[in-house]
């Protein structure tokens, strides 16, 4: 890629988001919020607008940016589904209000959390409304398209929040349960984190104007890579580096995440889960257990699970066909998921 298709990327991404950005603005500010002191800037603030100089204070916006390029790669006006990928944004944020609560977490994007700002009772109401936003933000697609594709486009969505909620219910549930089989691991992350993702690149289709087999091969492609997505961070969950990834590397093993190197450490059955039963892990094990599962092969191991459900994923999305730069920027964004260090 030269310096001018790079350029042409990097416009097309900036554009994008700025939209959703204002898209979401719009549904915040329609939303009859004003008598409700407070409630819009707690929400605002969540989503990353305090001018707080944090660079990863918005997050990396992957869900719209899946909505609005697959929309694009259909041929379609990504504009027409700016409605849908506001919403998809607006529902994963609803998504981590409730979870940094439910995991006590304190730092997200390298800020404080919501509910470590304002108390758990504000939180958990603030992601109530934000839930509710997503769905307010989702029928404004009857502006850009027939009514029929609003509504299929909404059962979308709330098929994808029942296996979101399920996963997270696992997610919950596997940290008091004292060995879970490797296989747990899957259903838990197809709700938790796969789900969401194959949703939005199912959107995109559905408002690109793609017929069943072509919205099936975006969904798998979405489904996939959201697979491969929470395999790789949990791995940064473990390994990464807190002063890149903005939250503590020590969290998941603080905490007892059955984690996919977690899950593979344990049925092992060596030095790793000798410790993991022995009682909680303390903020100075941390590295020391860190080590002894990297020297299971756990870590190498579930980075190869990542490669392998990207290849997969990038397998359906050349059956989806997609076209022109949008379909570029689709395998793009694919790749750099691996890439990240946060």
């Amino acid at each position: 890629m030269d310096g001018t298709e790079t350029m042409m990327h990097t416009e097309l991404h900036a554009a994008m988001l700025e939209a959703v950005n204002q898209e979401m603005r719009l549904v915040l500010s329609s939303a009859g919020l004003d008598p409700y002191d407070g409630l819009e800037e707690l929400l605002a603030d969540h989503l990353g607008w305090s001018n707080d100089g944090q660079p990863l204070s918005q997050g990396k916006r992957i869900r719209p940016l899946m909505v609005l390029l697959t929309t694009a790669a259909c041929g379609t006006d990504w504009r027409w589904a700016l409605p849908a990928a506001a919403s998809v944004e607006l529902l994963h944020n609803f998504s981590l209000i409730h979870d940094d609560i439910q995991d006590q977490s304190a730092l997200r994007r390298g800020r404080e959390t919501l509910w470590s700002k304002v108390g758990t009772a504000l939180a958990i109401n603030a992601g109530d409304a934000m839930f509710n936003l997503a769905f307010i933000a989702l029928t404004r697609l009857s502006e850009t398209v027939p009514s029929e594709i609003t509504l299929d486009a909404i059962r979308i969505l709330q098929r994808a929040c029942i296996r979101l909620t399920g996963g997270q219910h696992l997610d919950i549930a596997y940290e008091r349960a004292d060995s879970l089989p490797l296989a747990s691991y899957w259903p838990m992350i197809e709700g938790k984190t796969a789900a969401l993702l194959a949703a939005s690149a199912q959107l995109g289709a559905l408002v690109g104007g793609a017929g069943p087999e072509q919205q099936q091969a975006y969904y798998q492609f979405g489904f996939n890579l959201g697979l491969a997505f929470q395999v790789w961070d949990d791995c940064l969950g473990i390994w990464g580096d807190p002063a890149v990834t903005g939250k503590s590397a020590a969290s998941d093993l603080l905490t007892g995440k059955k984690t996919l190197p977690v899950l593979h450490g344990l049925e092992r059955g060596g030095p790793f889960a000798q410790r993991w039963k022995g009682g909680p892990i303390s903020e100075a094990d941390v590295e020391e257990v860190a080590a002894l599962l990297a020297a299971e092969g756990s870590r190498e191991y579930s980075e190869q699970e990542a490669h392998r459900l990207t290849r997969i994923a990038l397998e359906s999305l050349d059956q989806a066909n997609p076209k022109g730069e949008a379909g570029e920027r689709l395998r793009a964004l694919s790749l750099s998921l691996l890439d990240r260090t946060h």
